[in-house]
């Protein structure tokens, strides 16, 4: 097993934090986290394919062991993390790699393709979404701020910043709750409960519409491009439907899906399925 070492970037005076393991010789694997989580998320796949890839896990700005400066200072759009992730991956050289995008990952993940294909080796998608189709009834709340940002409209979005619903993000979809370990999901609300978070994460939410209206966009990389292309989902996800998974297929022909019987954050509870199916299709 390869030791997992925890190292700071400096990103042009952005600090960056990241989990690397596996040899700096081999295949380059990028894994991009999402919301609310950080690197840590990955805690358990890493372990499964150091011996094969050298991977590389930051947390994304504002979130985990990243700066998070205040919002007068940066700002908080999936741009601006995609420019800030882009410049970390030339910072540690990370040349051409292939790409992990989960949730806030994907658009993040995505932007970097976009701008850079040339790079990118293959996309693993877990629960990291690009179409229309793929998003649930979950996001009404959201889409309503998406239309009139009144003050209103954001406080209600407050309830996705709980601690209880940290726990249903983990929990819902599952078999039993009782396989989901604690440990992400306080680590997560411990972040979370930091002073300005609850606002920079109240921002993304906001910007989230630009994702969506990128879509095509991205749509027209996978079909110029057709990346070696692997979607891990679970299929119980509140948040992104099966349709998106299976939506691939129609710009990406060989696109590869997968689905497991679980929810949202598929890696706790199913880290080592999704890690044999990763080792096999970046195998091939």
């Amino acid at each position: 097993m390869s030791q997992v070492k925890y190292r700071i970037a400096d990103v042009d005076g952005f600090n960056i934090f990241y989990r690397e393991a596996g040899s700096p010789g081999a295949p380059k694997l990028l894994l991009l986290h999402g919301f609310p989580s950080a690197g840590h998320m990955f805690r358990d796949l890493i372990p499964q394919l150091a011996d094969k890839f050298h991977i590389v896990a930051p947390d994304l700005p504002g979130f985990g062991q990243s700066d998070m400066p205040p919002r007068d200072k940066f700002n908080y759009t999936f741009d601006s993390i995609a420019g800030v992730i882009d410049r970390f991956t030339e910072v540690i050289g990370f040349d051409r790699f292939a790409v992990y995008v989960f949730d806030y990952g994907a658009p993040t993940g995505f932007r970097l393709a976009v701008k850079h294909p040339e790079r990118i080796t293959a996309i693993i998608s877990q629960n990291g979404n690009a179409y229309q189709e793929g998003l649930s009834d979950g996001w009404t709340p959201i889409k309503a701020y998406w239309q009139d940002p009144s003050p209103a409209n954001r406080d209600a979005l407050r309830a996705f910043l709980t601690p209880e619903t940290t726990r249903w993000q983990y929990t819902h979809g599952t078999s039993d709750p009782q396989t989901v370990s604690p440990d992400g999901q306080n680590l997560d609300n411990y972040y979370m409960a930091r002073p300005g978070a609850h606002d920079v994460q109240l921002d993304l939410f906001g910007d989230y519409k630009s994702n969506v209206a990128l879509y095509p966009t991205f749509q027209t990389y996978f079909r110029t491009h057709q990346p070696p292309f692997l979607a891990v989902w679970g299929k119980n996800d509140p948040f992104f439907l099966p349709p998106g998974a299976e939506a691939f297929k129609r710009d990406n022909p060989k696109a590869v899906v997968k689905f497991f019987d679980t929810g949202h954050f598929a890696l706790e509870t199913h880290a080592a399925e999704i890690a044999q199916a990763i080792r096999e299709f970046l195998n091939r």
